[in-house]
């Protein structure tokens, strides 16, 4: 990225297993998710859960769904989800029927 230009710093989070992995990224002013997710997947030490969900879209901007067109500002943290391993209403109703 050019020295002299305006950037933003993100922030981009992604849950794996028992932790979470994090890093931050130096993107253009004005830059969006799709960008941002361009940049991630030149990453070297991106984990495979971080591209998986950056390639499907699953993708938030603080606990908020986005999609590759939102723009990013200052200090934003771009969150990306992993797929869900259970239907929650599924699994509410088999503690309820275990507790009942």
């Amino acid at each position: 990225m050019d020295e002299g230009a305006a950037s933003i710093h993100v922030d981009v989070v992604v849950a794996i297993r028992a932790s979470a992995w994090t890093t931050r990224l130096q993107l253009p002013t004005g830059a969006t998710v799709a960008l941002a997710i361009e940049h991630l997947l030149r990453s070297r030490d991106c984990p495979q859960e971080a591209i998986d969900a950056a390639r499907a879209g699953r993708v938030g901007v603080y606990g908020r769904r986005v999609d590759e067109r939102c723009v990013l500002g200052e200090a934003d943290r771009l969150e990306l989800y992993r797929p869900l391993v259970a239907d929650p209403k599924e699994a509410r109703r088999r503690r309820a029927a275990r507790s009942g």
